[in-house]
């Protein structure tokens, strides 16, 4: 009969545990969520550039690839800042470089993970 008594004894530790540890599966499972939000910005991140990239290939204008490359991605436009280099005769290469704050703002492992720099260019070859 001692072994009965053994398992009705341990009954609520698997509950218990499960208590304590849950928390912690909780938290990672946001610091997971975090840092696939982080990994999709990089993705429009690189988009970004490119659009810009192409956009300061095609027209002269200063404004256009910083409006390119926010409106093809959806960025806010306050955390963006989008350098043009390289303009020139056509047939030369012009580089544009993005660079993007992301904020980390997933309740609780966003104050876990500092906001993060994206930064990514793309180079084009200027057209007629």
């Amino acid at each position: 009969m001692a072994g009965r008594h053994d398992r009705v004894a341990d009954g609520g530790q698997a509950a218990v545990e499960l208590a304590l540890v849950l928390p912690v599966i909780a938290l990672l499972a946001l610091v997971v969520v975090q840092v696939a939000l982080v990994g999709r910005d990089l993705v429009l991140v690189v988009h970004a550039a490119r659009e810009a990239a192409r956009q300061a290939a095609v027209e002269a204008g200063t404004a256009g690839p910083t409006d390119a490359a926010v409106s093809s991605t959806g960025l806010e436009r306050d955390r963006i800042d989008v350098e043009v280099t390289g303009r020139g005769a056509p047939g030369s290469r012009v580089t544009a470089r993005v660079r993007y704050r992301v904020r980390t703002d997933v309740p609780l492992a966003g104050a876990l993970v500092p906001d993060v720099d994206l930064t990514a260019s793309a180079a084009m070859r200027v057209e007629q």
